[in-house]
């Protein structure tokens, strides 16, 4: 058994258009748009939805969207979802780069929850 739940959307955005997407986005939810400490391609929305992270991320490639699932067991939540039909675009170690039916991106990471957060909405999985 282990558990998953939706961790974050993230709006992917050309490098040289990030900080003008990050103020847009920011203003859309009425938050303030922060840099995500070590973690540089990140601006974080805080806040925008509660229990979820919103950030967009600075990417090399054309604009997109994509959700992190984040999981107690990255190889079996990756199973998971490969049972149901998404497919293996990057194996990175410690997280999955998958794609959905449909050509959506999934990433399947460890647990990034604040503590409890986590344990409240996460579904359990036989």
């Amino acid at each position: 058994m282990h558990r998953s739940r939706l961790f974050g959307i993230f709006m992917d955005t050309p490098a040289d258009q990030a900080p003008a997407a990050a103020a847009f986005w920011g203003g859309v939810f009425g938050v303030a748009a922060q840099p995500v400490p070590g973690e540089e391609e990140f601006t974080a929305l805080a806040g925008a939805f509660p229990g979820l992270a919103v950030d967009v991320q600075a990417i090399g490639g054309e604009p997109r969207y994509h959700v992190d699932i984040e999981t107690d067991d990255v190889p079996a939540e990756t199973a998971r979802l490969t049972g149901l039909g998404a497919t293996m675009v990057a194996d990175h170690g410690g997280h999955k780069t998958l794609r959905g039916p449909g050509g959506h991106l999934l990433c399947v990471v460890p647990v990034q929850s604040p503590p409890g957060l986590f344990d409240a909405e996460a579904r359990t999985w036989a």
